[in-house]
């Protein structure tokens, strides 16, 4: 005789579409804490933070070495569920 498969009933957290993400970078006017409420007020929550450092070249040296020229912060959010 043949065993019988049981079929596994979907659960709620399986089936729920996943959240989408967004990401916001820090502009060169614009502080942190302004990001952030940027964030909030478009409904996503940060759950990232990533540093990535700009570089240019050297005017002044032959050589054309790269020089830190700042560092661009960006966020990644995840949306908030609306209650």
């Amino acid at each position: 005789m043949a065993k019988k498969k049981k079929k596994k009933k979907a659960s709620a957290a399986n089936t729920a579409q996943p959240q989408p993400k967004k990401r916001f970078e820090v502009m060169e006017n614009e502080s942190i804490d302004d990001c952030l409420a940027r964030m909030k007020a478009e409904g996503y929550m940060p759950v990232r933070r990533m540093e990535e450092p700009v570089f240019t070249e050297a005017e002044s040296e032959q050589d054309g070495e790269p020089v830190l020229l700042r560092q661009q912060i960006v966020f990644e959010g995840k949306q908030l569920l609306s209650e």
